[in-house]
């Protein structure tokens, strides 16, 4: 939701299917497909591909926007975390907002595969 809010303020065109990797090129999102590996590199087990990323995307985006790419995964990833470990559900506000970008990234389907 917030890469959507962002594409929206800033006027870029970010295709949402960039994050499930069905979007071609940079999905509208500078860098892009080098930050959709840097995440799957440090929520994967190899350090030796994390450590390749984490060189290449400092050489394209500045040690200072790796620190921030690693801060917003580390965000993300202990939110989404807490809020599975407790069972949080979505509020009926998020729940309405979100509806349409869930059913077309496929995202509700996670929710029932770990369910079942």
């Amino acid at each position: 939701m917030l890469l959507r809010v962002s594409g929206q303020v800033s006027g870029a065109d970010v295709d949402l299917s960039l994050v499930m990797g069905h979007a071609l090129g940079n999905g509208g999102v500078p860098h892009g497909q080098s930050l959709i590996a840097f995440v799957e590199a440090v929520m994967g087990d190899d350090n030796g591909v994390l450590a390749n990323w984490r060189e290449q995307l400092a050489e394209e985006i500045g040690g200072e926007g790796l620190v921030d790419a690693a801060a917003v995964i580390a965000m993300f990833n202990y939110v989404d975390r807490v809020a599975d470990a407790t069972g949080i559900p979505l509020d009926d506000m998020l729940d309405s907002t979100t509806r349409e970008i869930r059913s077309h990234l496929g995202i509700d389907n996670f929710k029932l595969a770990k369910s079942g």
